[in-house]
């Protein structure tokens, strides 16, 4: 079948562009269409830099065409971001530290889904891989990184860099580490005010002789609150990975955690789920799989949301058992462990070199309170 170019134009009026309310003809979103016989090039420009956005009209455009013109066209869908520059005075863009070419921040809806595992692990994996890799542990009030990595008995000592004192970042296999967990005692609880946490991540971040990075990943705190706020107001964050089970309750949380990422005026792009505890395999039934929290929750709920799914993690009780002893089971050679943690690690940089190909830096977003209220604008 010979496509036509009319027809094609036809059925993109059907489709409202993100965020701008017009169609896709209305709006001049659509530069370029080509035709040849089955095959349809649409070239487009949208202004809204997120990579749901992105994924979203390409999505949209080639379930169109499909719908309304040819189903078996083959469609390639080329898309521009072109987004309006945003007023400089009052932002940090870029690498708000220098040194540090990306900024991951690992985050979850509840808590006990294994974010600090998942994000423990996949520092040794980046390491491995040759990366630079430092971890913020920005979970104030249940650090927990500094036993994953046996550390926690360690202090970051003071060096002079410049003229001024900086903290010398704890590190272990290959990874530089903060955490606030090395500046209480381990009995200690800690009950801060948002200000005053906020001001012990500051000095960590910005306090810190953090050196090159190629990756620094953020540990956060779990649910979605003024401590994720505070971390993306003073810092530029590349992407942010969402870790759950497969159970609904987990997954009602993930959902509110995507969403935090993708409100309007924070817009971190959302570099994909992970799906941990998936199942279980006993050791001495390697072949069998016992999906006790539900299957493929994570995986369905990235579909939905239209985010990358970047894997999942089994529950192996060896996970469990390195980290309790300060060893991440990703150090771990040719095992299933291992490769699972590296197949979401190298899924992970995947998704970091796309969305620095096709978006623009991230910007620190700006918090005023009104009125009693948090506001958050660009």
């Amino acid at each position: 079948m010979k496509l036509s170019k009319e027809d094609i134009l036809k059925a993109l009026e059907s489709i409202a562009v993100p965020g701008e309310g017009q169609n896709m003809i209305e709006s001049g979103a659509v530069k370029n269409v080509m035709t040849f016989a089955d095959e349809v090039i649409v070239d487009i420009t949208i202004k809204n830099p997120s990579l749901q956005a992105k994924k979203r009209t390409e999505v949209d455009i080639m379930k169109t065409i499909h719908d309304l013109v040819y189903e078996k066209a083959k469609v390639k869908v080329n898309v521009k971001v072109d987004a309006p520059k945003a007023d400089a005075s009052n932002q940090i863009k870029g690498n708000a530290i220098p040194g540090i070419k990306n900024i991951v921040a690992i985050a979850s809806g509840k808590g006990g889904v294994g974010k600090s595992t998942v994000t423990s692990n996949m520092a040794v994996t980046l390491s491995k891989m040759g990366f630079k890799v430092g971890i913020l542990d920005a979970d104030i009030y249940g650090p927990s990184i500094p036993i994953m990595y046996d550390v926690a008995d360690a202090r970051p000592l003071a060096v002079n860099i410049e003229g001024k004192s900086k903290m010398k970042p704890v590190e272990n296999y290959g990874v530089k580490i903060l955490s606030i967990g090395f500046f209480t005692e381990p009995n200690q609880a800690v009950i801060w005010r948002g200000p005053m946490a906020a001001k012990a991540l500051n000095q960590m971040i910005f306090d810190a002789d953090w050196g090159a990075l190629d990756f620094l990943l953020i540990d956060l705190p779990p649910g979605t609150g003024d401590i994720h706020l505070s971390i993306m107001q003073s810092l530029p964050i590349t992407g942010a990975v969402v870790v759950s089970t497969p159970q609904n309750v987990a997954l009602a949380d993930a959902k509110k955690g995507v969403a935090m990422f993708q409100q309007e005026n924070i817009n971190v792009p959302v570099l994909g789920i992970v799906e941990n505890m998936s199942y279980f395999t006993p050791q001495e039934l390697p072949e069998n799989k016992y999906y006790i929290f539900g299957q493929e929750g994570a995986k369905n709920l990235a579909e939905d949301l239209k985010v990358p799914f970047l894997g999942e993690i089994p529950l192996v009780q060896s996970v469990r058992e390195a980290g309790d002893v300060g060893r991440p089971a990703a150090m771990q050679t040719a095992t299933p462990i291992q490769e699972a943690f590296e197949g979401l690690t190298r899924q992970v940089v995947q998704e970091v070199v796309n969305r620095n190909e096709d978006l623009p830096p991230t910007e620190a977003i700006k918090i005023t309170t009104m009125a009693g209220c948090s506001a958050v604008n660009k």
